[in-house]
């Protein structure tokens, strides 16, 4: 079992910017990928960023050159930087991690950080 844990969401306005971090711990997999997804008031929850294990990064054509995803493995920690956020910004962010068992996919999911991005 893998335990995910957010943190840094808050109460910007327009063109600032945040750290979110994601905590993972438990039992952790070899091989996995980790990504942020986020889910706006009254919409579907959405991919915005994700990192394998190596170097490869992909991004939501919406955040993409302004949100930055990075990886610390010896921490097992996920971090997003947002910057110049906007308020369509504006979602419940989560945690995903994304592993594999005998060829079938394993999600886990952390708790969600509220950010909130005023005009």
């Amino acid at each position: 079992q893998v335990q995910l844990v957010e943190s840094g969401g808050d109460l910007v306005q327009a063109g600032e910017s945040l750290r979110l971090s994601c905590a993972a711990s438990g039992d952790m997999p070899s091989s996995y990928v980790m990504a942020w997804y986020r889910q706006p008031p009254g919409k579907e929850r959405e991919m915005v960023a994700a990192i394998p294990k190596g170097d490869t990064t992909v991004y939501a054509d919406s955040v993409k050159g302004r949100f930055t995803i990075s990886r610390d493995n010896a921490k097992n920690t996920v971090y997003l930087q947002m910057n110049s956020l906007k308020p369509e910004d504006t979602a419940v962010y989560y945690c995903k991690l994304r592993t594999s068992y005998l060829g079938v996919a394993h999600d886990y999911w952390g708790q969600g950080t509220q950010v909130t991005v005023s005009s």
